[in-house]
């Protein structure tokens, strides 16, 4: 990794304003970063010097007048994000304003390869900041550190041979990953609290709250599937035995037992199942309409303690809009009343999050090498 240059204070305010901005002219700099004219000029020759920042052309102002358009620099560097997802891995490369630079998608058992394809498809000489692995588990805030349980280890391993070394890497939870898209890019925009609620092969529960994502003491909030179920005397309820019951491997051995001979064969995927009960097939809408009440009955639960006032839908089934009418019911007969929309990011939810986190991470990287100059 190449090491970022030693920036003065008001430099460094300077870049991370232009990098959430994508391009800006002195003067709007001047007003975002909260710094005089002649400061942000001579911070903007500091960075143009480093490489940071460039010249991309003028602007015209009201007065007739035209002002110098600044963009970051090549050696602003690039970012990548990793979703390990359960089948696919999806990795992004960004530049630290965020634009796409690199895509690759493969499945899971070519993570590595998927990983050096996105590297190899990064303008060449750009230097790497950092990498966000999105993981199905629970994560400690911390860099070049392994999942907090053995759940994702594995998988974490196979593909952290094909990072780059000296590259710091940031793990994070896949579902707070797509809780954060959808709090920028997805259905909550405008919304600072929600849950974002994903079923799927399993399930989990982004929170945010004052538009951050909750992590809990132990990194773990949101981790639904850890509910006790069932509760009921003479019930014991087992370890994640909530999300055997919601996944998708129980949800299609419901299927199977209540198909009947004269529909045909049984659905063998969830997408099948969706589409079937889609068409119209009553075996299929009674079970995908029994999957909506136990989601309605799990909002519920979420709803009782954060009253987020919003839940998005995600997952391979949940964002299903099929499930809306279901789950609304439920939790509108269980609790009070929250809005309930699926998720329109769909399965790139995660790597986009992933992204956003990256490209936060990256301009940090690049901003902490600033020292008193001033």
């Amino acid at each position: 990794m190449a090491e970022a240059p030693r920036l003065t204070e008001s430099a460094s305010a300077v870049f991370a304003v232009l990098a959430e901005a994508g391009s800006a002219t002195r003067p709007q700099l001047a007003s975002l970063a909260g710094l005089s004219k002649p400061t942000v000029s001579s911070a903007v020759v500091e960075l143009e010097s480093a490489g940071l920042a460039a010249h991309s052309g003028t602007a015209s102002s009201g007065t007739g007048r035209s002002a110098a358009v600044y963009r970051l620099g090549p050696a602003a560097g690039a970012v990548l994000a990793v979703d390990l997802g359960p089948a696919l891995t999806r990795v992004r490369g960004c530049a630290l304003d965020g634009t796409p630079l690199a895509e690759a998608t493969g499945s899971r058992s070519d993570a590595a390869d998927v990983v050096r394809e996105a590297l190899g498809a990064l303008p060449g000489g750009t230097p790497l900041r950092t990498i966000v692995v999105a993981v199905g588990d629970v994560t400690r805030e911390g860099t070049g550190v392994r999942p907090a349980t053995a759940k994702a280890g594995p998988v974490f391993d196979a593909v952290a041979v094909a990072l780059p070394p000296g590259v710091p890497v940031h793990l994070e939870n896949n579902v707070n990953c797509a809780a954060l898209a959808e709090l920028h890019e997805g259905a909550a925009r405008g919304r600072r609290t929600f849950g974002y609620l994903r079923i799927g092969v399993g399930i989990g529960l982004g929170v945010v709250i004052g538009g951050q994502v909750l992590r809990g003491a132990n990194g773990a909030a949101g981790e639904v599937a850890r509910l006790p179920y069932p509760w009921d005397v003479g019930r014991e309820p087992g370890r994640e035995a909530l999300e055997e019951h919601v996944g998708a491997r129980s949800l299609l051995r419901r299927a199977a037992e209540a198909w009947p001979d004269t529909d045909g064969p049984c659905p063998s995927t969830t997408e099948q199942l969706f589409a079937l009960a889609g068409q119209g097939r009553a075996a299929a809408r009674a079970v995908v309409g029994r999957h909506a009440v136990d989601v309605g009955r799990l909002a519920a639960a979420v709803t009782a303690v954060l009253d987020p006032g919003l839940i998005v839908l995600g997952g391979s089934t949940g964002a299903d809009p099929q499930l809306l009418p279901g789950v609304r019911a439920e939790l509108e007969r269980l609790s009070w009343p929250t809005e309930v929309v699926s998720s329109t990011l769909g399965d790139l939810g995660t790597v986009v999050g992933a992204s956003r986190l990256a490209v936060a991470h990256g301009v940090q990287t690049v901003t902490e090498a600033a020292h008193a100059k001033d």
